[in-house]
């Protein structure tokens, strides 16, 4: 249940109350900024929402909630909610570090997606980097790993951090990438500045233009009103373009020269507007291949990858299993304080299963499995048959001797058929849950494989309900 801080006056309050009134979040309200200040130290929120804020005459923010959140508690979003409209404001809000700026022309629904993407966020990587978290040898902010594959990552990291170089990170789904561009962003000289982040693949194509452009009113059917785009909020600071690979060609085209040039016009407009920014971009995608299928350009390809930055997946460096247990059970009993009792303890025999597992959905799967557990099992003890299926077969032998089989206790058939499940799914594992490729694996036809995954109920990990990385 999120925890939300509204600092704000009476109306504010009621109207952030209202729209989570049939939702289980929890809702503090107060107006006095001190004792907003006191209760941030003394108890854990997800998200605060303040109109706290000193605007002077010259159009810049006096003392204010947000200045203290940045400093004080930069794992918090802060979400800047104005009764005036003011792209000068929205703006100056973004570079003093706000998670958003909302005012109250916006739509209860926008309120509710503001307020749910940052509290999603807070759960899982924070908006910066936490110093106290910093341990040499196998931790980067949120980056956790003692392994040779980790350590190259974050030397590159350090150095990358240093210039204003272009990166573009690469590995499957669920690695960390977003994680690697906001410890580059955190310990960069731009670390003050804004770090925007936008997924190119989860907008449509037709609106990501104006997403990272911005637009004039009037512009199209539905541009009510001037937006500020994410390169011209990122001025300054860091945009980090995330999914890159799902960009249209002909928006390829205009971020090439925003790569090249620093300029761009907002849609609708002739104006022509400058910025200081540094780009990071990140997919899960082979773009050399994207770019014979003539589905990415290749001039842009080069313009991006100028330093390459490829994250190990989790299969890849199972030594660091036993780390990210831990710190993801440390943080479970640390949001708040009814969760301590979720801290669980681990059987050697699950220590063992997920050391032979390949964790196709990688460190995400394993912070989502991490959560389920911490929730479902009552006791405090977490037991092999706790684990999810494709967990427990990837634990049986391919080859178990003679002797065990006897004494499991199991028949000549039961013993067949668990011998075949576990090499099911062990050869799913190792394909990713690609049926083709575990088929060809097993040196049966494709159909086969799908009849006895059928037969034997075999599900695969949900990985399209982890929480984003």
């Amino acid at each position: 249940m999120p925890n939300i801080l509204v600092v704000a006056d009476a109306d504010t309050v009621a109207l952030i109350k209202g729209v989570f009134s049939e939702e289980s979040h929890h809702v503090v309200g107060i107006r006095e900024k001190d004792r907003a200040i006191g209760l941030l130290d003394d108890d854990a929120f997800d998200v605060v929402i303040t109109d706290c804020l000193d605007f002077s005459g010259a159009g810049s923010f006096g003392p204010s909630l947000l200045d203290d959140l940045v400093s004080n508690h930069p794992d918090i979003p802060c979400i800047v909610y104005a009764k005036d409209v003011s792209v000068r404001h929205s703006v100056e809000a973004i570079k003093r570090g706000a998670f958003d700026y909302l005012t109250t022309l916006d739509p209860r629904e926008a309120i509710r997606s503001v307020v749910d993407k940052a509290t999603s966020r807070s759960g899982v990587a924070g908006l910066r980097r936490r110093k106290e978290d910093q341990t040499p040898g196998y931790r980067f902010g949120e980056l956790v790993g003692e392994s040779p594959e980790m350590q190259k990552v974050f030397k590159t990291i350090d150095k990358v951090a240093k210039s204003e170089s272009t990166v573009l990170i690469t590995g499957e789904s669920g690695t960390g990438k977003e994680l690697i561009a906001r410890a580059i962003h955190y310990n960069s000289h731009r670390q003050h500045k804004p770090l925007i982040v936008i997924n190119c693949g989860a907008i449509p194509g037709e609106l990501l233009e104006s997403e990272l452009f911005g637009h004039e009113k009037g512009s199209f059917t539905g541009a009510h009103r001037i937006r500020i785009g994410r390169f011209e909020l990122a001025n300054g600071g860091t945009i980090f373009l995330d999914e890159i690979g799902d960009m249209s060609p002909d928006l390829q085209v205009k971020l090439l020269r925003v790569l090249q040039e620093q300029t761009f016009e907002r849609v609708g407009s002739t104006k022509t507007i400058q910025v200081n920014i540094r780009v990071l971009a990140a997919t899960n995608k082979d773009l050399l291949s994207s770019i014979d299928e003539k589905k990415f350009r290749e001039d842009l390809y080069y313009r991006l990858n100028v330093i390459p930055i490829k994250v190990p997946p989790l299969r890849s460096r199972k030594s660091d299993i036993p780390l990210l247990i831990n710190f993801f059970l440390a943080r479970l009993g640390g949001r708040r304080r009814y969760d301590k009792k979720r801290v669980k303890q681990f059987s050697e025999q699950v220590l063992e299963a997920m050391m032979k597992y390949d964790w196709p959905g990688n460190v995400r799967e394993l912070e989502n499995l991490m959560e389920r557990l911490s929730v479902l099992v009552e006791g405090d003890m977490v037991e092999f048959s706790d684990l999810p299926e494709s967990i427990r077969g990837a634990q049986t032998c391919l080859f178990p001797s003679l002797t065990s089989t006897l004494e499991s206790g199991l028949g000549f058939n039961e013993a067949v058929d668990e011998y075949q499940r576990g090499l099911i799914l062990q050869a799913l594992n190792h394909t990713h849950w690609v049926k083709a490729k575990a088929a060809e694996l097993l040196k049966i036809n494709r159909t086969t494989l799908v009849e006895k995954i059928k037969k034997m109920k075999i599900e695969p990990p949900d990985i399209s309900q982890f929480p984003q990385w």
